[in-house]
């Protein structure tokens, strides 16, 4: 189906990287061809190209952008902080999500933001430590200081490094927000085909 490493998708947002849209569109003309009719990414930043991708191939696209933002607000959560990649942040993928629903959004300063980038970098080359353990959680405890009700950790790796024990607000896993919509869509689908 083509090379297996799709390039970076916030190196590409942020203006320095290789536009992965080529690449994001074989695989979902891939999958459709396969037989797929609902599509779901469980990548945050890749949602900045595969709206268009799911439209244009015909496929039902399970958003964890508006899954997690759905959850946020059945919760009634009226600020919610984001640790993202930059890429996501810059494309306002949560932002627009969010304050469509009313949810403000809080993200991590310029320091704060080095840090959590640090941490992605550290758990995709399999070298995060305590250090960064410590510094998502202080950056964290900055997004619940400024008034965050809950914390996003809107890149799958951040999950892999955030002791959530040491922030005082929910953790919410998009990407286990996504798996549920995503049995839920699938177990609606079997029902629908059995009548």
């Amino acid at each position: 189906m083509g090379r297996p490493r799709v390039p970076d998708r916030s190196h590409s947002l942020l203006g320095g990287g290789e536009d992965p849209t080529l690449y994001l569109r074989h695989g979902v003309e891939g999958l459709r061809r396969a037989g797929c009719e609902v599509l779901a990414v469980p990548c945050n930043t890749a949602h900045a190209f595969v709206p268009r991708l799911a439209d244009e191939a015909g496929l039902e696209l399970v958003s964890m952008i508006e899954v997690t933002a759905d959850a946020l607000t059945a919760d009634g959560v009226r600020a919610a902080g984001v640790l993202a990649t930059s890429g996501t942040l810059r494309a306002g993928l949560y932002a627009d999500a969010l304050r469509r629903r009313g949810v403000a959004v809080i993200e991590p300063d310029e320091h704060g933001q080095r840090q959590v980038m640090a941490a992605i970098r550290a758990v995709k080359g399999g070298d995060a430590d305590p250090a960064h353990r410590r510094a998502l959680t202080e950056v964290s405890r900055s997004l619940t200081d400024r008034g965050a009700e809950r914390i996003v950790t809107a890149c799958t790796e951040l999950v892999l490094v955030l002791d959530d024990s040491g922030v005082s607000v929910p953790v919410i896993d998009p990407a286990r927000l996504l798996a549920r919509r995503v049995a839920a869509v699938a177990l609606g689908r079997e029902v629908r085909s059995s009548r």
